[in-house]
């Protein structure tokens, strides 16, 4: 009986020395397989409001209802419920941007735009309106192969296609056509 005792006690120690030893492989690579898994590979906001400004000063305002983040290697950030984003000069308002719908590839600085385009510059008094554009930030260029129109206080021009600087201080249109007010003389 006494033998029968020990063995069970020796293959008991042996169970547990054997069950410790396996147990502690690898703590770090158990952990990081685990959490591979179980990635988030975006994040949801809902009513965002975002600043972006320059030593305190506000120069970029974005409002949406929803902002969807991807974790890509382009860092996009979709606002599938639209936005609206207001940029500023030295506190004053210079231009607003509306869309139904727009997307921004973080790391090339490509801002697309679609339904409902409306860009209000303040400065020219000038309303731009198309159904899609691109905006280059780092470029500072707007550019749209859709239907696009300009409306200032004495023109309107529409055409095919549009690029231009992000003010409205140059652009060129293609296959376009104009109304113009025109002062008859006597």
């Amino acid at each position: 009986m006494k033998n029968i005792l020990k063995i069970g006690v020796i293959l008991n120690i042996t169970a547990y020395l054997a069950v410790m030893l396996f147990s502690c492989s690898n703590p770090d690579a158990i952990v990081q397989a685990m959490g591979s898994d179980d990635t988030l590979s975006g994040i949801i906001a809902d009513s965002v409001v975002f600043y972006r400004s320059d030593s305190g000063v506000v120069n970029l305002e974005l409002r949406t209802p929803r902002m969807v983040r991807m974790e890509t290697e382009d860092d996009i950030m979709e606002f599938p419920l639209g936005f609206d984003v207001y940029m500023y000069d030295k506190g004053k308002k210079t231009t607003e941007l509306h869309a139904d719908y727009g997307k921004s590839y973080g790391r090339s600085g490509l801002i697309e735009a679609e339904g409902n385009v409306i860009v209000k510059n303040f400065g020219s008094h000038e309303t731009m309106f198309s159904d899609k554009f691109f905006w280059y930030q780092e470029q500072k260029m707007i550019y749209t192969r859709s239907h696009v129109r300009i409306v200032t206080p004495d023109k309107q021009i529409e055409a095919d296609s549009l690029v231009a600087r992000e003010d409205f201080s140059e652009y060129t249109m293609y296959s376009g056509s104009a109304l113009l007010d025109v002062d008859e003389e006597e």
